[in-house]
């Protein structure tokens, strides 16, 4: 079981922590000083230490050196007042692993903690993960990783947020997470925000009521009543609008819908799962998205890798996509020559696993012998050479060969451009995080969430 340590001199805070986490399924031991809390730590086998920065006797910031100095890496939350924002970033600089500020959201507490809990690599073996999520190719250590995440948090009614790029499988994994829960065989319903337009968002999410709009012929249930005692899957919620997202937040928090022309509640158990290729921290600094709502889908955060970092399940893949498309497309085709293989694995693929499975569907297509060769691959520009932008010394941006630049695609560039801007500010910023965030204009989170991306 995981041990949490609540260090804070207010009594009445030590208690609401100490009730909320034991529900949450964690032992939780309480100090209200540093010197009990060193005690505490010495004597019993901590995993997580959230300590209020404003103390008499030992600070926060006091504490924090002292646990820094243990061997043992025992994450740190520190939690602040709105009016030291100073303390914050300093805590940070000396090794916390994240701040909260008073007064702060439920949700977004349980998910800070949940992420720094579960910091370890997956447990599972690629044998035991090919077993237990066949519908989902990968044995690489980043894969093996998500499935050890998957176990964990299936059985819990927590709602996940998914992040990924495009074509990397965000869904795959929501159906995952739902075929491992509680709920399943319950239904699975997903939507596609971004495919639905505006005036009609409201209706596919809550449902309406004959005669409500001009076309409303029937009633209707959406998304939610049809997804009741089950799972809603929410792909590209960055997409929502901001009325949308105020009018989802609301049923999160109240548990129940209005239908489109309705005046009855409908109360309703969903758990919700949503996705994104945007980096919703970002999203919300722009002012596009609500802190509030993201908080509360943001629960249990999942970052599915891209398929460049996880070359080596090419190879698996590309077995599974040729028995798929043989057997579909009536060919004999089981191999693919050494050298397509390498073509591939030297690839970036921008589109991710949706690409691969594009490629080896036309070669397939293609191929009039038994193995896929190199020239039926339709790799527009797979070998181009990877490295066409560059950051100097000075921060300018210097770009090579703009016609290759231009094969790379869109996401492609604007990735490797990031990565490198966000290495140029590191190295400027002496490695400091807070100091590179400062530099890039972008939140602490942000940059974190970014250099855990890139694995920087």
């Amino acid at each position: 079981m995981t041990t949490i340590l609540i260090v804070d001199d207010e009594k009445s805070m030590r208690d609401f922590l100490n009730i909320l986490l034991v529900k949450e399924g964690y032992e939780v031991f309480t100090a209200p000083d540093g010197d009990q809390a060193l005690k505490l730590i010495s004597d019993n086998q901590i995993n997580l230490v959230i300590s209020d920065i404003r103390m008499p006797g030992i600070s926060g910031l006091e504490l924090l050196a002292r646990i820094k100095e243990e061997p043992e890496d025992i994450p740190v939350i520190m939690i602040t007042a709105f009016a030291s924002p100073n303390d914050a970033v300093m805590a940070m600089k000396n090794g916390a692993y994240d701040y909260i500020s008073k007064p702060f959201n439920v949700d977004e507490i349980k998910s800070v903690i949940y992420t720094a809990t579960n910091r370890e690599d997956s447990t599972l073996k690629p044998k035991q993960a090919e077993e237990l999520f066949p519908e989902i190719i990968g044995k690489s250590k980043e894969m093996l990783k998500i499935f050890d995440m998957i176990n964990r948090i299936a059985p819990t009614p927590a709602n996940v947020l998914i992040y990924g790029e495009s074509g990397t499988g965000k869904e795959l994994v929501a159906q995952a997470i739902h075929k491992k829960s509680k709920v399943y065989p319950n239904p699975f319903v997903p939507i596609t925000c971004s495919a639905i337009p505006e005036e009609l968002m409201e209706s596919e999410l809550f449902g309406h009521l004959k005669g409500s709009f001009t076309g409303a012929i029937s009633d209707k249930h959406g998304l939610f009543q049809e997804a009741n005692r089950g799972t809603a899957f929410l792909d590209e919620i960055g997409e929502l609008t901001p009325i949308i997202q105020t009018k989802l937040l609301r049923v999160l928090q109240e548990r129940e819908i209005k239908p489109v022309g309705g005046t009855k509640l409908i109360p309703i158990d969903v758990r919700i799962i949503a996705a994104t290729n945007r980096i919703l921290e970002d999203e919300i600094q722009a002012g596009r998205f609500r802190e509030d709502l993201f908080y509360r889908l943001a629960v249990v955060p999942i970052r599915v890798p891209s398929l460049r970092e996880r070359k080596s399940d090419i190879p698996q893949l590309v077995n599974h996509f040729l028995k798929k498309y043989s057997t579909l497309l009536g060919k004999e085709i089981s191999e693919i020559s050494s050298y397509a293989l390498e073509v591939l694995m030297d690839y970036d693929f921008p589109g991710n696993v949706r690409e691969l499975e594009n490629i080896i569907e036309r070669g397939v297509a293609l191929e009039s012998s038994s193995i896929i060769l190199p020239e039926n691959l339709s790799l527009t520009g797979s070998l181009r050479r990877k490295q066409t932008i560059h950051v100097g010394e000075s921060g300018f941006i210097a770009v090579e060969n703009e016609e290759e630049l231009f094969a790379r695609g869109l996401d492609d560039v604007v990735s490797d451009l990031e990565k490198r801007l966000i290495i140029h500010a590191l190295e400027q910023s002496g490695n400091s995080k807070t100091k590179a965030a400062e530099l890039l204009r972008v939140s602490f989170r942000s940059l974190r969430y970014k250099t855990k991306k890139y694995e920087l």
